[in-house]
């Protein structure tokens, strides 16, 4: 999954930073289950509308865009499992120059939503979703008569378990001492949450990326449920905060996660400061463990000595082909996308670009191959700053070369 994940987002990157010069790029998402007959029949029928767009040379490039959806749909029998989303148009940023490409991605999660669109950018957001945050959060509604288990992946919260108590009210039952009735009723509580924790316990040590843990509830129960050994000690150690809710039941799971915004944004902003406050401290004390910059850090990946690699969400590194206008030399260079524009060919003269390839998908592949934990941190604090002006790329060593 992981490396479908770093797949997916490496061509969603890609598919971003493409623009139109006019409407013709075309975005079209078959949600799992949808028959591919129909969406045969809707690009045929958007391709009747698509002649009737006044301009010459867009009505041929969209047209064309159509077709070549058309035709590779004929690859396959049935829609795959998670659905299809295929993006194809003009992707040349020269007036006049047709260069069509088509993209044609299995999602890793089942698409939803049926899509068609054209425009100027390609519609990633379905996309976007399933990789915007893959660390995993569980969270526990619990009150005196039920509890709700389930996890937030991203933005969606997805319910694992609900259990109903049989925990007696306050109220004591006719011709029952106070304190049995209390005895009884403690006893089943504690029964009860212990369930809850084993079964809590047993579901969240299945997610690979789990990273914390939130409790909720409308009443005190939330309270000694989480001071209480009900939960494994893994699970409990990660518990990171506890908030009061109005409902139970997923409504009360969707309120934990409103109320918690501020407890989760601040987890991953300490996690991503520790993980940068480490290569840092590495650094500082010139302790011959940190290794900055591409070159730095691939070549330690590729000697399998990488524990840690650290990467910038601005690093944009591609190989480039180039190919030279006056004397036809051509040529590759592994450059900075801003260095992109400032090249020149041995003969002088600026050379066209020809074809370029992202490396972070590269990269990371090579990393996890070796066991080396990958970690894409922002560059909108002070050290996340810092690691995009050391070239995006940095890493711990496993030991001192």
């Amino acid at each position: 999954m992981k490396d479908k994940l770093n797949e997916l987002r490496a061509i969603t990157e890609e598919l971003g930073r493409i623009k139109g010069r006019h409407t013709e790029l075309v975005s079209v998402y078959i949600p799992a289950g949808y028959g591919l007959p129909k969406v045969v029949e809707q690009i045929r029928s958007e391709q009747g509308t698509a002649m009737n767009i006044k301009s010459k040379a867009v009505r041929k490039n969209v047209t064309s865009a159509l077709e070549k959806i058309l035709q590779h749909l004929k690859l396959y029998k049935e829609t795959p499992q998670n659905g299809l989303a295929i993006f194809c148009g003009n992707v040349s940023d020269k007036e006049g120059v047709t260069d069509l490409e088509i993209w044609a991605i299995e999602p890793p999660e089942p698409l939803k939503n049926k899509l068609y669109w054209c425009g100027q950018t390609f519609i990633l957001d379905p996309l976007k979703s399933m990789i915007r945050e893959r660390e995993i959060y569980g969270l526990i509604l619990f009150d005196k008569s039920e509890a709700t288990i389930g996890v937030l992946k991203g933005k969606k919260i997805e319910v694992l378990k609900h259990l109903e108590s049989i925990v007696p009210g306050k109220t004591r039952a006719g011709g029952w001492s106070a304190n049995r009735y209390q005895r009884i009723r403690e006893g089943m509580l504690n029964d009860f949450m212990k369930k809850v924790g084993d079964i809590a316990s047993q579901s969240f040590k299945e997610f690979e990326d789990f990273l914390g843990l939130i409790i909720g509830g409308p009443g005190p129960v939330k309270e000694q449920f989480a001071e209480g050994d009900y939960l494994e000690y893994t699970i409990k150690d990660r518990v990171i905060g506890i908030v009061d809710t109005s409902y139970t039941g997923e409504p009360g799971l969707r309120e934990i996660v409103e109320r918690a915004e501020e407890i989760l944004s601040e987890a991953s902003v300490t996690k991503e400061r520790k993980i940068l406050e480490r290569f840092f401290g590495e650094l500082g004390k010139d302790s011959g463990l940190a290794v900055y910059g591409l070159k730095e850090t691939i070549e330690a990946t590729e000697a399998g000595n990488l524990e840690l690699m650290i990467i910038s969400e601005d690093f944009d590194w591609v190989r480039f082909g180039f190919e030279c206008p006056a004397c036809g030399e051509k040529f590759e260079r592994v450059l900075d996308r801003r260095q992109a524009g400032n090249q020149k060919c041995k003969c002088g003269k600026k050379p066209d670009i020809v074809s370029e390839k992202e490396l972070t998908e590269e990269i990371v592949e090579s990393a996890e191959k070796i066991g080396t934990k990958v970690y894409v941190v922002s560059s909108s604090t002070g050290m996340g700053e810092q690691l995009k002006e050391l070239g995006g790329i940095v890493g711990i060593l496993r030991y001192r070369q």
